[in-house]
């Protein structure tokens, strides 16, 4: 496949490669906070290949350089429609920070995982820089960074409250979600010579109007206004009681445009389309993608997103979870948007004849993996909703939770001919696949899947995420009671048996999370640690933009109850809640032992720390663990913290040898 395509199979990103088309002026040109990687899990090659379906003529700059002269932002000139600007496909603080706000030493969207090429607030410096240089040329700005940060919203990083991403970074238009909708709108009103500035109406997008300006009327609308910047920077309750109204609104299909003050101006947030047919998000992914990254990094080394996803298929769109610390419903919705079973086949071929495929399918996923083909039962139930989430505090008996249609295409993709094994590497909501939990669902379909899954589509280790084991957390989280991961694991440890698998459940799980007390992790390592489990992936909560958790993290308010709720904010208060994950290693035992006789959890302490040598043994298949590592998959297709461990046991060896 290298060897057949050329340098004008890609967007052009230099005005050679412009040249080479032989174009004299361009229409769109992207900039973008990741290296440029021709593929439909990449946005900005998503949003290029779109534009250029149009005919229109698009250029992309990948992360731009910063520091130099800026000749990255003046050496293509000025579009003749507007700059599209993108942080990338991660919020670039995420990218670039862990949760304790310490530079990370990789950024998994650049060549060889290097740093330094990504700017911190990457839409607003890009932004700030192309008004600078090309002051009549409008910019849209979208992407993950622009969606959720539109109104205003707590920067965990500078630990401030900002406004909306429209005032910081000057850009003339703010695309939220998934874009292709709204900018083909965009587009096709542009062709029909309406000024950029007069585009106001579109949905799924947010200006900002000036104090003269005039709110455009739309009788298909209702208006709600929302309390100012200025008066959530002096009132957190205010700030707080905001979120409810945009969670809401986001979620729902028919919604209200949104208003809010910012100094002299106004935000004005149109409401968002409806969940993308079928035949459009096929479209999305039959595109012309040479699904690789551009030549020009051929010599500086493999970019790391790419080689986790290089030999996966996305199946869908969106997730109707709702978890109080994911984004992903505010960027992408929570009504599912699938692609046909036709189209995800298609692309499975495609995959399947890359010259460098060895006949293993990384992941068949999506946000969760198993809520394709997912949505409501009576439509008009769904279009009243305003429920931010589908499955918490309890399943909606509209939603079809049938799980036959993706078992059936699991089955379909395994039939191709060149594939060898195709894994589920997205998560997986277990409390679904939990009949005691899903009650409306057919339980053989679910066992069903769980076997399939199991039996098929794993190597060594399932995956999930109960996250906590304290019921008040969890509720705050919006996942289950943690009985269902018991009721889950009772299932997974039947079918383990009964096939002689010898699996591995890894589950992963948060500390310091809005609610969660020291209590409440000495019982979650206690628990934990009864069923077998000596904990490996876990993570600290990370306040990102525009989630519940975030909101009180902030404000000490929940916004839908506007009653305050106790977090953890010090640094000590997180490090102490996070060393009980690692109640087994020998600098924490004494720390654990004074802090639960503080608690007067002497209960909790003869769990974790009796004073008798116990005969502990981790949750492990029975046999041969080797298993875990050495199944017939190749290390390029291995999760990223499993080629971690494969590569430690690696050198381990050399060093007994």
């Amino acid at each position: 496949m290298k060897n057949e395509l050329q340098l004008s199979d890609w967007l052009p990103t230099t005005n050679k490669e412009v040249k080479i088309r032989g174009w004299e002026a361009l229409d769109v040109i992207l900039f973008s906070g990741d290296a440029y990687v021709d593929h439909p899990t990449f946005g900005p090659a998503v949003i290029g290949r779109m534009l250029e379906s149009f005919g229109l003529r698009v250029a992309i700059v990948p992360q731009p350089n910063v520091n130099d002269n800026l000749q990255d932002f003046v050496k293509l000139g000025a579009p003749k429609l507007f700059f599209g600007v993108t942080g990338g496909c991660m919020d670039p603080m995420i990218s670039n920070y862990n949760a304790n706000k310490k530079r990370r030493d990789k950024d998994a969207y650049t060549p060889n995982g290097d740093i330094g090429f990504r700017p911190d607030y990457a839409t607003t410096v890009y932004t700030n820089i192309l008004k600078e240089k090309w002051p009549d040329t409008p910019v849209l700005i979208g992407g993950i960074e622009a969606s959720l940060r539109r109104v205003t919203h707590y920067d965990f990083w500078s630990d401030k409250l900002m406004p909306s991403i429209l005032e910081t970074s000057k850009a003339d238009m703010l695309v939220y979600g998934m874009g292709e909708q709204p900018l083909r709108e965009v587009v096709r009103l542009l062709e029909k010579g309406v000024p950029f500035n007069s585009i106001n109406t579109v949905l799924q997008t947010a200006v900002l109007l000036k104090e003269d300006e005039k709110i455009p009327k739309n009788s298909n609308w209702e208006d709600i206004e929302i309390s100012s910047h200025e008066v959530c920077l002096k009132d957190k309750k205010k700030y707080a009681s905001n979120f409810k109204v945009i969670e809401q609104e986001s979620n729902k299909l028919a919604a209200r445009r949104i208003f809010q003050k910012i100094g002299g101006k106004t935000l004005m947030i149109n409401p968002p389309y409806p969940t993308m047919t079928e035949a459009e998000i096929d479209a999305s992914f039959d595109y012309p993608y040479t699904r690789l990254p551009h030549p020009k990094y051929n010599k500086r080394g493999p970019i790391p997103a790419f080689e986790m996803i290089k030999f996966s298929i996305n199946i869908h769109r969106g997730c109707f979870g709702g978890c109080s610390f994911c984004t992903i419903s505010a960027h992408q919705g929570k009504f599912i948007a699938s692609r046909s079973q036709e189209s995800i086949l298609k692309e499975v071929d495609t995959v399947a004849n890359m010259p460098d495929f060895k006949g293993y399918l990384s992941d068949i996923g999506g946000p969760s993996a198993n809520m394709y083909q997912m949505k409501g039962k009576v439509q008009s139930i769904c279009d009243k909703c305003v429920a931010p989430s589908c499955i918490s505090p309890v399943i909606c008996s509209n939603l079809d939770t049938s799980h036959k249609p993706l078992t059936e295409l699991y089955q379909a993709v395994d039939k191709h001919p060149k594939v060898k094994k195709s894994f589920i590497g997205s998560g997986i909501r277990h409390d679904m696949l939990v009949p005691e939990f899903n009650k409306n669902a057919d339980p053989k379909e679910l066992d069903d899947y769980t076997e399939e899954v199991m039996t098929k589509h794993v190597s060594g280790r399932l995956k999930v995420a109960p996250e906590h084991t304290s019921d008040p957390v969890l509720k705050l989280m919006r996942k289950p009671s943690f009985k269902y991961f018991h009721k889950f694991k009772e299932r997974f440890d039947k079918i383990n048996i009964k096939k002689g698998l010898k699996l591995q459940l890894i589950p992963y799980f948060i500390s310091n999370h809005p609610a969660c007390e020291v209590e409440d992790m000495a019982n979650l390592a206690a628990e934990t640690k009864d069923m077998g489990f000596q904990l490996e992936q876990v993570q600290g909560f990370t306040p990102t933009p525009m989630t519940v958790a975030t909101v009180i993290y902030y404000s000490g308010y929940h916004p839908y109850t506007l009653k305050k709720v106790n977090t953890p904010i010090t640094k000590k208060e997180k490090d102490e809640q996070h060393r009980f994950f690692f109640w087994y290693k020998d600098e924490n035992k004494a720390w654990i032992k004074k802090t639960l006789n503080k608690l007067g959890r002497e209960d909790l302490l003869s769990v974790l720390l009796p004073e008798k040598t116990e005969k502990w043994r981790k949750n492990k298949p029975t046999g041969d663990a080797k298993n875990t590592f050495n199944d017939a998959v190749s290390f390029n297709q291995r999760t990223a913290e499993d080629k971690v461990r494969f590569k430690g046991k690696k050198r381990n060896k050399k060093k007994r040898r």
